[in-house]
């Protein structure tokens, strides 16, 4: 059985809008929901053997604040990711070796939440699937399991939805 977390990057600041995209660091919120997110990963004992992560710094910044939960991993950084369609999600998936069972993937929308749609079977209606196809908020982690025997087995439907945690599900205060 796969396990997948796809994480979408926490909250981006828009204090200088002169900043290119790629180079928008996190708010001060973005911080916050990362770090809740770190204690998230930790209390439930989620640690992938493998994470690939955008290029882009709030995303990079995110993943930062999420290593000390997740133990001796090297992260990946491909560029592929920054502003990806959910089928290059599927290809950077792909990428990784049959013999790894949980993958973490920290991404950008709209990509991300098509993806976790596409993968999600009706069987994965359970805790969060409304939420998740209502929105896919910054700092949203989607947790889907797989029957594949490797990566590049994932299709539509093929994924039960385990969970859908959002930072507001963590601390009101954060909203959606």
């Amino acid at each position: 059985m796969k396990s997948l977390y796809l994480l979408r990057h926490a909250k981006s600041s828009w204090d200088a809008p002169e900043v290119d995209d790629i180079d928008r660091p996190l708010s001060k919120r973005g911080r916050k929901a990362a770090k809740m997110m770190q204690a998230y990963f930790r209390a439930n004992h989620i640690r992938p053997e493998s994470a690939i992560c955008s290029p882009a710094k709030r995303a990079r910044e995110t993943l930062k604040l999420l290593l000390p939960a997740l133990g001796d991993l090297s992260p990946h950084y491909d560029r592929r990711l920054y502003e990806a369609s959910y089928q290059t999600l599927l290809l950077c998936l792909a990428d990784l070796p049959a013999q790894c069972e949980s993958a973490l993937l920290i991404g950008h929308n709209p990509g991300l939440e098509r993806l976790a749609l596409y993968l999600m079977n009706d069987l994965g209606h359970g805790p969060g699937a409304a939420r998740l196809q209502d929105k896919y908020p910054t700092g949203s982690l989607a947790i889907l399991a797989s029957p594949a025997e490797d990566w590049t087995r994932l299709q539509v439907g093929s994924c039960r939805l385990d969970d859908f945690i959002r930072p507001s599900d963590l601390d009101a205060s954060l909203g959606d």
